[in-house]
Parts: C-alpha cells; structure tokens; sequence
C-alpha cells in the first residue's frame, strides 16, 4: 500500500540502495559513533483519532495554571488582536520559506515591504531590514556591523544598564568573531556618560545602550551620539519596539543603528517566542545591513511589484568573509507585528502605551504607601521599575504565585522588578499591592 507521505516502497528503497551502493539504510549512519547513537524504543504514542488528539491536548494544557503577569524584562504580556491568527494564515501571506521567486512571492514580498516601512517611521531611521530572529541576536548582529564599518576599529562599548541576556548573546558573537567587548559601568540605574568619552578611543567602533534600559529607566542620551561620532563610532541603540510610540525615537537620538525585540507588538509570550528582532539604520550603512531588503518597483506592465532589493552576496558564497552569516528568514512573526501595527494605527500604539505607563506607576505609588517597598532608582521609569522590599522577597513571590499572580522577577536579595501592560486592570493591581501588603 502506498501512503500519502510515505512514497517509497521496497522496491523503491532496494533500487537506491543498489545506486549509491549500500545495503540498507543503517549504512547511511555508518560513520556515527556507536557510543552516541540510540538504540532504545521511542517513547510515541499509539495512533491516535483526531478528537482523541484534540483531547490529549486538552489534559496536557489543563496543566498549565494561568497566572496574571507582573513580570517583564524583555518580554510583556501585551494584548493580541483576535484578526491576527486568522490574516497570518492567508494563502498569500503564509509561506513556509525565503520569498526568493517574485512572481509566486508577491504577498510575502508586500507585508515585508509594509514592515520594513512601519519599521522605519517607528525607529524614526532610514532603513530597515526584513527582520531578525530575535532581539538578542540583532543587537549581536549590529555589533558585527559596526565593527564591519569601522574597519580597524575592533572594539564596542556596552552599558552596564543593558539587558544581562543580551549583553550575553553579544560577548557570545563577539568571541568567535574577535571582537572585544569594554562595558560602560552605571550609575543610579543609568549609564554613566562621564566615562563614556574616557573610554571612547580610536579602536572603539560603535556604543551600545538601552532604551527603556534593562530596570525599566528611561535613559536621557543627549550627546552620546555626537560624542561616538566625533570618534568615529556608531551609536545603537536597543529598544523595546512598542515603546517607541510615545519616547524619543534612536533617530531623534541620534543613533547609527537601532535595535530590539518586537515581541512587545502584539506577540504572545508564548514561553519564550518565537519572536522577532527589528534592525534598522542610516542609509549610509544600508550595505553593511545583514539579511534583505524588499522593494517596490513596477513590472512590464506597469503595474506595482515587490522583489528582493538589496543583500549581500557573501552571505551565500563566501560565508567566511561575509558580516553576517543570516541568509534565510521566513518572517512570519514580522508578518504578525505588521497585522498588529496595521490594526492598532498610530493612536492605538500610543494608548496601549500610554496605558502601561499609567498602570506600572499607579503600581508603584501603590506599593509605596504600604511602607514595605521603596525604589531602588529615583529615575524616570516607563512601564517597569525596580523596586526594594523589606521582608523575604522568595516567600512574597510564593505567596503571589498561590495567589495566581506572576509577581515580577527577583534581582537580588531584597529587589524586584515588576512590569506593567495595558492588559492589567486596577483591580489586578490593587490585588497584588493587597497581597503584598501582608
């Protein structure tokens, strides 16, 4: 019998066999050490019916205990259009690789074009690509492009009030590529632009920071731009996507290169992604941008097209010597944010903001008054802020979590870091602060 997505049969298998040479398929693995290969039985199921699936699925998720969400650092529990699912899996737009033949693509080709150009007007920069992997990993890839930039220039600068995993993901990226990290230390929860000049120096290519940085603080980095161009280094800048809706944009800051992670437009938490990065920058550096671009042009017949404009070629063929070894993105987590910003408008950006702005120091000035908590940084903060509590932080975060409440993240012995979104009602905050006051 032949199966649907089990084409070959015996005969099939024995001819392919006889002409690569072999006798079966275990000699395909030959060469496997026999040390690492498995040799014990798959722990798979039965067949199952489909409403048997459907409620397998039922009692494993059953096991999951919905906690309202406090807790930030990188990934928020921002509201989800329903429409969302339901655009992605249009024909058109749903693709299960790289857009690489227009002519079947133009639907991919058009959302990555409306990305790239939400993108741009959200960084307030000139160029943007067709998105990244992730946050991390695009403020890693920025690191390696300004290096690219600078040539001889072989070191970059990073704020002490950058995000811990991400300043890991860089020296990770740095070390295999000989790049040298210097960190800028902090200050009262900011980055300290006293040493940033000292450090600046020749052999520096670029400076990073983070906007909010990782307590939540909004950062003022006036000069830092002219201060890194006056040596000749870049200035990038991370941010939270989102945010930029109401703060000074990284092109406002004067920023050579912006970054971040754009889980904060619409995508669920989803225990850890996918998500998505955003990479945008000068058109200045537009070919040392990894990944693509997609433009729009007009085809033979006049009317409107969109094609694979601009990437570099070696990061196909000459792998070693290119800046960026990115070659393949399916981009459907870009699609998302692009549905999102589409639904939720300038206004609608700007709200949601607005209200977790509200939400996160209505939270704070709450937890205060109870006189067991008290700020750790007197800086401005955007939606999230680090605050000290003067019991036993462990036993708190327990008592939230019998409580159905995910109560921020613990960075030390007596801090905590909460966050706020525009999903999280009074009534949700006025409880925690209920039983935190206990």
């Amino acid at each position: 019998m032949n199966y649907k997505y089990f084409p070959h049969t015996d005969a099939d298998l024995q001819a392919m066999f006889q002409k690569v040479g072999i006798k079966s398929l275990d000699d395909l693995y030959a060469e496997v050490p026999e040390q690492i290969r498995f040799r014990g039985e798959y722990q798979l199921p039965e067949e199952m019916s489909e409403i048997e699936v459907r409620q397998l699925f039922d009692k494993l998720g059953a096991k999951n205990k919905p906690l309202t969400c406090f807790a930030g650092a990188g990934v928020y529990d921002h509201y989800t259009p329903s429409a969302i699912p339901q655009l992605l899996s249009r024909s058109e737009f749903l693709t299960s690789y790289t857009p690489y033949q227009a002519e079947i693509s133009q639907g991919t080709l058009h959302y990555i074009f409306e990305y790239q150009s939400m993108m741009a007007e959200l960084t307030g920069m000139d160029i943007s690509n067709a998105s990244m992997y992730d946050g991390s990993t695009a403020t890693a890839e920025a690191v390696m492009m300004a290096v690219a930039a600078g040539k001889k220039q072989n070191k970059v600068l990073v704020s002490e009030t950058v995000d811990p995993k991400i300043l890991a993901v860089v020296k990770t990226y740095a070390h295999f590529h000989g790049i040298e990290i210097g960190v800028i230390p902090s200050k009262d929860g900011v980055t300290d632009f006293s040493t940033v000049t000292s450090q600046l120096s020749p052999d520096v290519a670029g400076v990073l920071v983070q906007q909010p940085n990782f307590y939540g603080i909004v950062e003022d980095y006036a000069g830092f731009a002219d201060a890194c161009h006056n040596q000749k280094a870049l200035f990038i800048m991370n941010s939270v996507a989102a945010d930029l809706a109401v703060l000074k944009t990284p092109g406002e800051w004067g920023a050579d290169i912006a970054v971040g992670d754009g889980q904060s437009l619409g995508i669920p938490m989803q225990w850890g992604g996918p998500y998505v990065g955003y990479m945008c920058c000068t058109e200045k550096l537009i070919r040392k941008m990894p990944g693509r671009i997609v433009g729009m042009t007009q085809d033979n017949r006049g009317q409107r097209a969109f094609v694979l404009t601009l990437q570099a070629r070696e990061q196909h063929i000459r792998r070693q010597k290119a800046t960026s070894n990115i070659c393949s993105n399916q981009s459907l987590m870009a699609l998302w944010t692009t549905v999102y910003m589409s639904l939720m408008g300038k206004q609608g950006l700007k709200k949601a903001a607005e209200l977790s702005y509200a939400g996160a120091h209505y939270l704070c000035e709450e937890l205060l008054k109870t006189g067991k908590f008290s700020l750790v940084y007197n800086q401005p903060f955007f939606n999230e802020f680090v605050v000290r509590y003067s019991g036993d932080v462990d036993a708190l975060q327990k008592r939230l979590m019998e409580n159905g409440i995910f109560g921020g993240i613990k960075l030390g012995a007596d801090q905590l870091m909460l966050a706020v979104t525009e999903k999280r009602t009074k009534e949700e905050v006025d409880n925690l602060v209920k039983i935190a006051a206990l």
